[in-house]
């Protein structure tokens, strides 16, 4: 069985190599891997290991990397796209702080409204954000590796300067996911359902499908995230 092993002091795949995979059959238990340079690799299997992540390839051979390498992990099953106006019903919710914005009435809801205020983002959104993430557990990581309140890839901490053993620390995470969340509806021109697909999937596979990508994954977070908001996040 071949192997290769990647470091962070190797500038990257070939781009044979990531077209290859992508034009790989497609599997139900496929996974695509979005790389930090906005390379996409199609897997059948992954598995943390510590600082790193074994990707097992379609050809059966295995590929280990950094896990810092690794922006997302998405399931690669496609959803029709819904027709136009019949997307996503975000209703009156918003993506910025306001002056009417309130107190999630849930764990962590001063902690949240406050982070919010701070970056002038909608802590409802939030609270909803992190229901559908960690369900307000501190402690949870991901089989994909994703950390703490708002589920964030250690690449992604990284980015907004979250060291891993902070990633556990409510406000440490929270700080750093709001930034993020902000930056995503800066990029996006405060399109809320793009900043929530982005955060999902990456913002690089938003570029790359133009829009929200079409896997039920994605879809899936979408919709969830704003049902929890128009409940208010009640309901835990």
């Amino acid at each position: 069985m071949s192997r290769w092993r990647l470091t962070g002091r190797r500038p990257g795949f070939p781009a044979w190599l990531s077209m290859l995979l992508l034009a790989a059959p497609s599997s139900s238990s496929a996974e695509l891997v979005v790389m930090t340079d906005g390379q996409v690799l199609k897997v059948e299997s992954f598995e943390r290991q510590e600082d790193r992540i074994v990707l097992g390839l379609r050809d059966g051979g295995r590929l280990t990397i950094s896990i810092e390498r690794v922006a997302r992990i998405v399931e690669d099953e496609i959803v029709e796209r819904p027709a136009a106006g019949q997307r996503y019903a975000v209703g009156e919710l918003g993506l910025w702080f306001e002056g009417s914005s309130v107190v999630p009435e849930t764990p962590f809801g001063e902690l949240i409204y406050e982070t919010c205020r701070r970056h002038d983002v909608n802590p409802v959104l939030v609270a909803a954000m992190v229901r559908a993430e960690s369900a307000f557990d501190t402690r949870a990581v991901s089989p994909k590796g994703a950390m703490g309140l708002l589920q964030l890839m250690p690449a992604t901490a990284a980015r907004f300067g979250l060291q891993q053993p902070q990633a556990f620390d409510p406000a440490s995470n929270l700080e750093a996911g709001v930034r993020y969340i902000k930056w995503l509806g800066e990029k996006f021109a405060g399109d809320l359902v793009l900043v929530l697909a982005g955060y999902n999937a990456g913002e690089a596979m938003v570029e790359r499908h133009e829009g929200v990508p079409p896997f039920r994954e994605t879809d899936n977070y979408i919709q969830r995230v704003l049902e929890f908001a128009d409940a208010g996040t009640a309901g835990l």
